[in-house]
């Protein structure tokens, strides 16, 4: 085995208390699952899998110190994940329903829509990126050798262990978010929760 067992075991509680722990992905998933049910949740962490993914291949080849090593591409990444926060939280605002009545199918987000969305919001969180070239060393053992591989198996487990967490948590906010919308404009008010909580994550980016 490439990894050391034990600093692996470690790993594993480290990913999952860091899964549990309310941050900007987890506010994310909530809103998007309280407003749209149980499979947009699904695929909202479907989508942040894949940024994950995105950032487990990025440490891999060395593109993360590059970018740790870049203020300005910091930046560029940084105000244009809080601009697409603000165009969501905007765009759920806008979001009216009929009083007393569950949004319709086409008054839905497509599910498509959604996995870009939390995909591209991952993606364009460069903390996290920074975050994974601080914490995923700590797990290395150089004594095994092969330190490229073992970024990737730790990056890959935390994407599952992440995958699973988050789509259980989705389920369950988006069971809740159906019986609220079948109570007098519940559904409006839920669009416009989630609607802050995106320009809420935008500004917590920036500042």
């Amino acid at each position: 085995m490439p990894l050391n067992l034990a600093l692996f075991l470690v790993f594993l509680v480290a990913i999952l208390l860091i899964c549990v722990t309310p941050g900007p992905d987890m506010l994310y998933l909530v809103a998007t699952s309280l407003s749209q049910g149980p499979l947009a949740g699904v695929v909202a962490s479907a989508g942040m899998a894949i940024g994950m993914l995105v950032h487990t291949l990025a440490v891999t080849l060395g593109l993360a110190a590059v970018l740790a090593a870049s203020p300005v591409a910091y930046e560029v990444i940084k105000y244009g994940g809080a601009a697409y926060l603000v165009y969501m939280g905007v765009q759920a605002w806008r979001t009216r329903s009929e009083l007393g009545r569950t949004p319709a199918v086409q008054d839905r987000v497509a599910t498509w829509r959604v996995l870009w969305r939390a995909m591209v919001t991952n993606i364009l969180n460069p903390k996290i990126i920074l975050f994974y070239l601080a914490f995923l060393p700590q797990f290395v053992d150089a004594g095994r050798g092969h330190p490229t591989l073992q970024l990737l198996i730790l990056g890959l487990t935390f994407v599952v262990v992440g995958l699973l967490v988050d789509s259980l948590i989705g389920i369950s906010a988006g069971r809740l978010g159906r019986w609220l919308q079948r109570r007098r404009r519940a559904d409006t008010i839920l669009n416009r929760i989630a609607g802050t909580v995106f320009i809420a994550l935008a500004v917590r980016l920036v500042v």
